[in-house]
C-alpha cells in the first residue's frame, strides 16, 4: 500500500479518534514517538500496533530519539538511564577501541529496549562536531570535537542500533555543531568558510555515508546559501548532502514545526520537498498543523520511494550480544556522569 512522504507525531498515549481517521486516510510513512506518547511497554506496544493496523502496512516504521543523556523518550524508571555522547568520547580518549566498544554497546542496549515496543528507528546517531562558541543544543551530545572520533564513534553506534534490528538516523547533516542558536528557537546562521565547514563538520557525514537515513540541520550555512536553512535548501542538499557528502541514502528533514523555519507549515513542507528532502518529519502533534503537513506532502514515489525502501530493507534480526557487558559499561558510565554532576 502506498504511503505519504511524511512521518507524524501524536498527542498522547493512545491515538484519538481524531487521529485514527486521520492516518487511515492520509497513510503517513511513520510514526514518531516522544515521552508523551511513552508510559508502559504495554501501552507503547498498543500505540505502535494500531499505528500499524491503520496505515495498513506492518512494516511501517516507527521512530523515536533515544540518544542518552538530556535527549531520552524512554525514562527511567520504566527504562534505564543511558549516558551522553561526550561519555562514550571520553572513553574513546583514553582507549579508542575500547570507546567504540562502549559505544556499540550502548546504542545495541537501546535497540533490545526499542525493539521490545516495535520500534524500528532511533535518531541516532549524532555526528555534529561541536564548535567551542556553539550553543549548547548539541553540547555533551557529541561525542568529540574531533571530526575523526566523531565519525568513528557515531558508526559504532550505528552499527550497535542495526545489530540490535533498529535503524539509525545520523544527524544534523551536514552539521549543527558551529551553529550559535537553538534551531528550535531560532534560525542559526553561520558564516564559516566552505573549506572549514568541508573539513570539519560535514568531515564525519562523508565518512558515513552508507547509513540508510540522514535527518537535516535548520542551519543557514552563508558560504553555501545565504537565503535559506539546508533543510529547505536546494544548492545545500544537492551540492553539499549529495554531492560534496556523498549521501544517497534516505533523507528527512528535522521537525517542520521547529522555529528555525520560516511560513507556514504547509509552506515549510513544501519549500523542503522542493529543496530535495525525501521525507517530512512533524513531532509536535498538534493535529491542525498534521493535517496541514498531510495536505502538503506528496505521495512517496521516485527516488524517495527507493531510498525509503532501501533504508527499510536494512532491517535485520536482532544478533547475539554479550549484554551482561552492555549493561556494565552503560551503568558505569552513567554513574560516572552523576557523580560529576
Amino acid at each position: 500500500m502506498e504511503s505519504k512522504a511524511f512521518i507524524t507525531g501524536a498527542a498522547g498515549l493512545s491515538l484519538t479518534a481524531d487521529e485514527q481517521a486521520f492516518l487511515a486516510a492520509e497513510r503517513p510513512w511513520g510514526l514518531i514517538l516522544f515521552a508523551r506518547n511513552c508510559d508502559t511497554p504495554t501501552q507503547i506496544i498498543d500505540l505502535v500496533l494500531r499505528f500499524r493496523q491503520l496505515v495498513g502496512r506492518a512494516d511501517a516504521p516507527v521512530l523515536i530519539d533515544q540518544e542518552g543523556g538530556r535527549v531520552q523518550r524512554l525514562k527511567p524508571p520504566g527504562w534505564r538511564r543511558y549516558p551522553t555522547g561526550r561519555a562514550y568520547g571520553e572513553v574513546y580518549d583514553a582507549d579508542p577501541a575500547a570507546g567504540r566498544r562502549a559505544a556499540f554497546l550502548g546504542a545495541r542496549l537501546i535497540a533490545e529496549d526499542l525493539a521490545a515496543l516495535g520500534i524500528t528507528v532511533d535518531c541516532l546517531p549524532v555526528a555534529d562536531v561541536p564548535a567551542p562558541d556553539g550553543h549548547d543544543v548539541i553540547g555533551d551530545r557529541a561525542y568529540s570535537t574531533d571530526p575523526a572520533v566523531v565519525a568513528d564513534m557515531a558508526r559504532a553506534a550505528a552499527e550497535g542500533l542495526m545489530a540490535g534490528g533498529v535503524l539509525p538516523v545520523v544527524k544534523h547533516v551536514p552539521g549543527h555543531g558551529r551553529a550559535r542558536a537553538d534551531s528550535h528557537l531560532a534560525l542559526p546562521v553561520v558564516e564559516t568558510d566552505r573549506a572549514t565547514l568541508e573539513a570539519i563538520d560535514f568531515a564525519p557525514f562523508k565518512a558515513l555515508t552508507d547509513l540508510p537515513l540522514a535527518m537535516t540541520a535548520h542551519v543557514v550555512y552563508t558560504a553555501i546559501d545565504p537565503h535559506a536553512p539546508a533543510t529547505t535548501s536546494a544548492r545545500v542538499i544537492e551540492e553539499v548532502i549529495r554531492g560534496t557528502i556523498g549521501f544517497d541514502g534516505c533523507l528527512m528533514g528535522d521537525d517542520v514545526s521547529m522555529k528555525a523555519l520560516a511560513g507556514t507549515i504547509d509552506d515549510r513542507t513544501r519549500a523542503l520537498f522542493s529543496a530535495g528532502c525525501d521525507l517530512a518529519l512533524h513531532c509536535n502533534g498538534d493535529f491542525s498543523e498534521m493535517r496541514d503537513v498531510a495536505a502538503a506532502t506528496p505521495v512517496l514515489a521516485g527516488e524517495a520511494e527507493r531510498r525509503a525502501s532501501a533504508a527499510l530493507a536494512r532491517l535485520t534480526a536482532p544478533e547475539p550480544f554479550d549484554r551482561d557487558e552492555a549493561v556494565a559499561v552503560v551503568e558505569r558510565l552513567t554513574a560516572v556522569a552523576g557523580a560529576v554532576a
